[in-house]
């Protein structure tokens, strides 16, 4: 399971910024002005030598006329959803009344809890933090979440404490356990109905009414000889829509079922159509590497016109994932519902392609040929052997000179050439470079006594 890391404290710290930066993204909206963030906002940390999730929050611990109250409940949320707190001050503004205040909260929690000091870019880090050990609350890491200094020592300390995943090849877990197939969707949509049309049986509790099904649910069964293990998961809706504390600590179940399945199938609700939410949903599961199918539920009763709209709003909103394959079904009567298994047996082996090195270096040649790679400086990149560095998703390494400076429209072009090729469906695929070094880069060339008489009379000639 990723460790859960949840970063606190007053308004405009940074914490946004430390989001971006642990993400690598920009999802966190940034302003210098207090109280921008107010509702909890999930990512995946990238950089370190582990997964992890990453929670933003709100500024708690000043007052925020009108949504002080429903912050300040966001950030406590997560805290109890996360497995360590990094707990954010201000290097430049000091130690505050409200900084010794949520302090004593951070004591109460039965979690580890790190003091990170923040803005301290241009500053003594000695000084900077000087004062700050009077909270008691251990180590303080100095770090500029602008400029990234401190970031990757700091979040080495932090997640030293948790195990590292073990190393499970996914192949010869799906021969014990079976493909693992997560079910997810907004509250409501017939995730349930599915799982027990699927199943065959009545397996989980369906009811009209969002928000039936609270935490995850494995089921593992067999079918025509073949082994699966079907996770069934709360819905997920918008953080603004979420009022029981229940519902919301199943929502990072749900989202954490994602990276413990094979293929996820996303179920969305036919007569709403596609939502911003299930964009969101589906967004994050690309994000995660996993495959995909989209189930479009509740097709039967639709009119041929309602049928024709939906399907041409799923064409244009889609257009970023072409590669996903979108089935209807009525979870309810059946209708489509074992149409899925092919779906999802192909996304399951397109995202553990059999290719070997010689192969796919062919088929990049061949790839690079009909399209060749733009020129940087005065060179053009050049490409020189392909090679699978990883699965589910599948990632397609390319050595070669200047390999960094290829562009996104370049590296979009070769993961839809690649993916023609090898007969990829329902999975997002990954092309990564690598340049190779110059063995001479950084080395000064020693002449010879000889060499050097030589460079003086060429010196002189010159002058001269």
């Amino acid at each position: 399971m990723k460790p859960v890391l949840a970063l606190v404290g007053r308004p405009n710290v940074g914490k946004s910024t430390l989001f971006n930066r642990l993400t690598r993204t920009r999802d966190a909206l940034v302003a210098d002005m207090p109280g921008l963030t107010r509702d909890r906002k999930y990512g995946l940390g990238r950089g370190a030598d582990r997964p992890y999730v990453v929670i933003d929050t709100g500024g708690i611990g000043e007052g925020l006329e009108g949504v002080a109250e429903p912050t300040t409940e966001q950030a406590r949320l997560a805290l109890a959803e996360a497995d360590a707190v990094l707990f954010l001050v201000d290097g430049r503004a000091g130690l505050t009344v409200a900084d010794q205040q949520l302090a004593q909260l951070m004591r109460t929690l039965n979690k580890p809890v790190h003091l990170v000091v923040n803005k301290t870019d241009g500053l003594d880090e000695d000084s900077a933090m000087a004062e700050f050990y009077a909270l008691g609350l251990g180590e303080v890491h100095a770090i500029a979440a602008v400029h990234g200094r401190g970031v990757r020592r700091m979040l080495e300390n932090v997640l030293a404490p948790f195990p590292l995943p073990p190393e499970v090849d996914a192949e010869e877990q799906a021969a014990d356990s079976g493909i693992k197939v997560a079910v997810l969707g907004r509250p409501n949509v017939g995730k349930s109905t599915l799982v027990n049309r699927l199943l065959g049986e009545e397996r989980v509790v369906v009811y009209d009414m969002a928000g039936t099904t609270r935490d995850t649910i494995e089921i593992p069964y067999e079918r025509h000889g073949k082994r699966y293990t079907l996770l069934d998961t709360a819905g997920i809706r918008r953080r603004g829509k979420v009022f029981e504390a229940v519902e919301k600590f199943s929502v990072i179940k749900a989202m954490q079922a994602i990276d413990d399945a094979h293929v996820v199938v996303i179920v969305i609700d036919a007569r709403e159509g596609l939502t911003e939410q299930d964009l969101h949903l589906l967004g994050y599961i690309i994000e995660a590497g996993r495959s995909v199918v989209m189930a479009v539920n509740k097709w039967d009763g639709l009119s041929v016109e309602h049928r024709e709209q939906v399907k041409a709003e799923l064409g244009r909103r889609l257009e970023f994932a072409p590669w996903m394959r979108v089935h209807t079904i009525s979870a309810l009567h059946g209708t489509g519902v074992g149409d899925l298994y092919p779906l999802i047996e192909r996304a399951w082996a397109s995202a553990f392609p059999k290719v070997s090195t010689n192969s796919l270096t062919q088929m990049m040649e061949a790839i690079v040929a009909r399209h060749q790679p733009p020129i940087v400086g005065r060179n053009r990149i050049k490409l020189r052997y392909a090679h699978i560095g990883g699965s589910n998703p599948p990632r397609i390494i390319i050595h070669g000179s200047k390999a960094d400076s290829v562009p996104a429209g370049y590296r979009r072009y070769l993961e839809n050439r690649f993916r023609e090729q090898l007969k990829l469906e329902g999975t997002p695929v990954r092309v990564e470079f690598k340049s190779s070094e110059n063995p001479y880069e950084g080395k000064k060339n020693t002449l010879t006594e000889r060499q050097i008489r030589r460079k003086k009379r060429l010196m002189k000639h010159v002058k001269r």
